[in-house]
């Protein structure tokens, strides 16, 4: 596992093939990372499966409404899947949509990202000003890279437990 430099400002994911370590960008992105801090400690994003997930490009997971799929999930929920919080606004920035970049989810308003984020499977730049990036896989991209495919996948990975470093 990477050095943690952070641990209030790191998620660790646990995934079927290990864990994954994703530095979150506060400074960048105040209240997507503090969302994603606060769904982590509140183990909502444990058991939420990767609803979306499109070979060269990215890896969706996050609706906690929703996250096993039951109750006719609707793939076209987009960014929303916490219905219990307010819809967060856009904080784009200037860094890239890079391999291993964390982007939230959202419909096509700009302010309309909650709880699902995605991971970058390559370099994606076309994304680039038009979705908030808020953190970066900083080790343990191979068990990314090995998230099972499809829209939705007919069976999902999970993401097996979401924590804040300084939790753990």
């Amino acid at each position: 596992m990477a050095e943690i430099k952070d641990p209030e400002n790191t998620i660790i994911m646990t995934l079927k093939g290990g864990d994954v370590v994703i530095e979150l960008l506060p400074k960048v992105a105040p209240a997507h990372t503090a969302r994603m801090k606060e769904l982590a400690r509140a183990g909502a994003y444990d058991n939420v499966c990767f609803h979306r997930v499109i070979d060269g490009f990215m890896a969706q997971t996050g609706d906690v409404a929703n996250g096993n799929m039951e109750n006719n999930f609707n793939i076209g929920r987009a960014g929303t899947g916490a219905s219990d919080l307010p819809d967060l606004p856009a904080e784009f920035s200037k860094i890239p949509h890079a391999r291993g970049s964390l982007g939230a989810a959202r419909s096509a308003n700009p302010n309309s990202a909650n709880s699902q984020f995605f991971i970058n499977f390559k370099d994606n730049d076309f994304l680039n000003g038009q979705y908030t990036v808020y953190g970066m896989v900083i080790s343990g991209m191979e068990h990314v890279d090995a998230i099972t495919r499809g829209e939705p996948p007919m069976n999902p990975d999970r993401m097996i437990s979401v924590k804040v470093a300084a939790d753990v």
